[in-house]
């Protein structure tokens, strides 16, 4: 028996590597035997200097509601998530089925609305959504592609199943600790990645920048920018880490402005014509001039560029509706509109509360359930129902009957676990997984993603904000 196993407990939980206790499963045999190999406190020192090296490099998140102060290094846990080969086919061909209809959903809802018209959807979940943009209706996309990078959140149950717990495709942070962490665990155990099966991750910045090109309204040479708030924004460090590692500028509003139907980016020998822009900017602050007109983070006249077709801006604008919780209840009726297939990969059984039926359901079964805020993030705005008391549950009750669109409500999975290095000894914390899927000429999904952990003890939210931290994933070759 493996001698970090003897001890390791994976409860009544899937655990991402170890099938039973002492028994490791057999994608993860070999990590087993490698960190078995290490001198006794080694891996204890391996952490340490992981952690300082994540540190000298900046990799940082900004917590806005913390007073202790706002920029943090994000905690990483040395012992990384293994997928088999297997596993992960369905996975990909799961995501890909996903955001193609996603796609699709988006490209008829700012069109002709078909679905609406056949009552797919309820028009009404539609047009009350905070991130339905009418502004965007009849606006023709580069290649018809409106979601181009998107983050889905994946989590297992019990039985091993991943399902998806929601879509991120408004601006999906987190890919910047996929890279550092990947190169990080490379310096760790450099002997083990010289001779392993592990799908590499290090083209994502050329593959994203590719798909970012093939948007260019122009055939030479297109000139790419990566559009920030600034550097107070909560993922500062990955708009700048991405934009280096692409080779692009890196942007803020103010470096832009729109000339006679184009837009400029000031440098020092003068205006630069910008053909495309990933913008990690939220729709209401793109543009005062259509959105939000108190905005100081915009660039006045973008849109009517964007709507002459004079410049790409991915994601496009408008994109978020398809993020929205309570649409999320209706991707598997998306998908077989638009695919006339069943769902690869499930959706977490949901409950949308403005439905009056599943309404009366939620409130009668408070004590069982999730229940989430439709368009907030960050694992904030929630309920778990099993771990809430009374008083915080019957909050929750009237908050739901006084605004009903506002929340969903999802069964409480058990979700799966990994092993995390606390001091020692190894102990099982909850994990979820965020792919990132690109969308250019063709559609690529990222081997792996970001796997986000609950560090506390028996907690179920992995969120950094909320003291979760993050692991390397290993997807493994044939």
């Amino acid at each position: 028996m493996n001698s970090l196993l003897k001890n390791y407990d994976p409860g009544h939980f899937y655990d991402e590597l170890v099938a039973a206790p002492g028994l490791p499963r057999s994608s993860s045999k070999v990590l087993f035997e490698l960190l078995d190999s290490l001198p006794e406190g080694e891996l204890g020192r391996l952490q340490k200097a992981a952690e300082m090296a994540l540190y000298r490099m900046g990799v940082t998140f900004t917590v806005y509601n913390d007073d202790r102060g706002l920029e943090k290094i994000m905690p990483f846990d040395i012992i990384p998530r293994v997928i088999g080969a297997g596993e992960w086919k369905t996975v990909e061909e799961g995501l890909k089925q996903r955001v193609l209809a996603l796609n699709l959903f988006l490209e008829d809802l700012y069109s002709g609305q078909t679905i609406l018209r056949d009552k797919v959807i309820p028009e009404e979940v539609i047009l009350s959504s905070p991130a339905y943009r009418p502004e965007c209706r009849g606006i023709r996309v580069p290649g018809g592609i409106w979601c181009h990078i998107t983050g889905s959140d994946l989590v297992r149950d019990r039985s091993g199943e991943f399902f998806v717990l929601e879509d991120n495709l408004r601006c999906p942070s987190g890919v910047s600790y996929v890279l550092e962490n990947r190169h990080v665990l490379k310096r760790t155990f450099s002997a083990s990645f010289g001779t392993s099966r592990i799908r590499s991750v290090d083209d994502y910045p050329l593959r994203l920048l590719e798909a970012l090109e093939s948007l260019s309204p122009t055939n030479d040479s297109p000139t790419v920018v990566l559009l920030t708030p600034g550097t107070y924004n909560s993922a500062y460090f990955e708009h700048s880490f991405l934009a280096q590692q692409m080779g692009i500028e890196l942007v803020e509003p103010a470096d832009l402005h729109v000339s006679d139907g184009l837009l400029f980016m000031r440098t020092t020998q003068g205006p630069r014509r910008v053909d495309v822009v990933y913008r990690r900017i939220d729709d209401d602050f793109l543009d005062p001039l259509v959105f939000r007109a108190d905005s100081l983070l915009g660039v006045p006249g973008i849109m009517n560029v964007y709507r002459s077709g004079k410049v790409a801006i991915a994601n496009a604008p408008g994109t978020g509706v398809a993020d929205d919780k309570a649409v999320y209840a209706f991707i598997p009726k998306i998908i077989d509109y638009y695919l006339k297939e069943a769902p690869i990969l499930r959706n977490v059984p949901t409950w949308v509360c403005s439905d009056p039926a599943d309404r009366s359901h939620v409130l009668d079964n408070l004590q069982n359930m999730v229940i989430k805020t439709t368009n907030d993030s960050g694992g904030y705005g929630m309920l778990i129902g099993p771990t809430a008391s009374r008083t915080e549950r019957e909050n929750f009750r009237e908050r739901i009957q006084a605004n009903p669109r506002n929340y969903i409500a999802q069964e409480t999975l058990s979700l799966s676990r990994a092993p995390v290095l606390v001091d020692d000894h190894l102990e099982g914390r909850h994990v979820d997984l965020r792919p990132y899927i690109l969308y250019g000429k063709g559609l690529y999904v990222t081997p792996g993603g970001l796997t986000r952990v609950a560090l506390k003890k028996d907690s179920l939210i992995v969120n950094s904000s909320q003291g979760g931290g993050s692991k390397d994933t290993w997807v493994l070759k044939d």
